[in-house]
């Protein structure tokens, strides 16, 4: 069953701060250790369609270290060459237009070691098999935890497959 727009933004955000403990003088993710250089320097790149998934991944994703690019549909994140920059992606499979699995199949060809994290509100085995014959470093359920995103983010730029 398909999770509302604007209500995975929440549960990423709830889950982020429960991690935390509910300090509220914290940002999601962060801790007293310095962020290494190599995260800081990591571009992610965000393609969904939902406005509060995006607000919600930059701010997860900033939390963490890393550099978020975000975009509002495959065509926008094609036209805009940040594919040649983006040390990963994280992308929804079903976005108006273009759908996520179309666009890994496009970057095979331009960008084939561009690693894809992909996401998805739908918990069907048939699009998680597609997903991965794709070739995706995870496939991840929304409302995902904001750890298991950042590990599987790690994991692609780490290379680990």
């Amino acid at each position: 069953m398909p999770f509302p727009k604007g209500k995975v933004c929440a549960v990423i955000i709830s889950v982020t701060m429960k991690e935390l403990g509910g300090g509220a003088t914290q940002r999601p993710g962060l801790s007293n250790k310095s962020f290494s250089m190599q995260k800081r320097r990591t571009i992610v790149a965000v393609v969904d369609d939902d406005p509060s998934m995006l607000r919600a991944a930059a701010d997860l994703l900033d939390a963490n270290g890393f550099i978020p690019s975000l975009f509002a549909s495959a065509e926008e994140f094609l036209t805009s060459g940040i594919a040649k920059k983006a040390n990963c992606l994280l992308l929804d499979i079903h976005l108006e237009g273009l759908c996520g699995i179309e666009l890994r199949q496009q970057l095979k060809s331009s960008d084939p070691a561009l690693p894809v994290i992909f996401m998805t509100a739908l918990d069907d085995e048939a699009i998680r098999q597609q997903a991965l014959q794709a070739g995706c470093v995870a496939c991840l359920r929304k409302p995902f935890p904001a750890r298991q995103l950042v590990d599987a983010i790690e994991k692609a730029i780490s290379g680990v497959h």
